[in-house]
C-alpha cells in the first residue's frame, strides 16, 4: 500500500497562505483520486478538496481560496491555501484511493495528518 507523507503545516496569521504538500512512497495508480481532508477539533474529519481523472472538485467553504495540484512525476499531490480563516485551522490528512472510495473513507492510504493554525 502506498505511504503517504505531509509537511507544509504550520501557524500563520488570518488572511495569510500555506501550502501542504503530499508524497507518496510509490506512484499511485493514474485512476488513483488524491486529494486532502481536514478534522478540526471535536468536529468530523471533513472533505477539502481532490484531483482525478475526473477532475478536480473543492469543498464549497474553501472554493476560491485554496487550489490542488498533482505532480505525477514527483508523486506529490499539494495544496496552495490562501486567504486563511480561523475556521480553516484543523489536521490536514493527505489520501489516495479508488475515485469511488474517496469520499467515503475506505480503502487506499491515509496520510498521518499536518497540523494548520490560523490565528486571528
Amino acid at each position: 500500500q502506498v505511504q503517504l507523507v505531509e509537511s507544509g503545516g504550520g501557524l500563520v496569521q488570518a488572511g495569510g497562505s500555506l501550502r501542504l504538500s503530499c508524497a507518496a512512497s510509490a506512484r499511485p495508480s493514474s485512476t488513483y483520486t488524491m486529494g486532502w481532508f481536514r478534522q478540526a477539533p471535536g468536529k468530523e474529519r471533513e472533505f477539502v478538496a481532490r484531483t482525478s481523472v475526473n477532475g478536480i472538485t473543492y469543498a464549497d467553504s474553501v472554493k476560491g481560496r485554496f487550489t490542488i495540484s498533482r505532480d505525477n512525476a514527483k508523486n506529490t499531490v499539494y495544496l496552495q491555501m490562501n486567504s486563511l480563516k480561523v475556521e480553516d485551522t484543523a489536521v490536514y490528512y493527505c489520501r489516495a484511493s479508488p475515485y469511488g472510495d474517496f469520499l467515503r473513507g475506505r480503502g487506499g492510504s491515509w496520510g498521518q495528518g499536518t497540523q494548520v493554525t490560523v490565528s486571528s
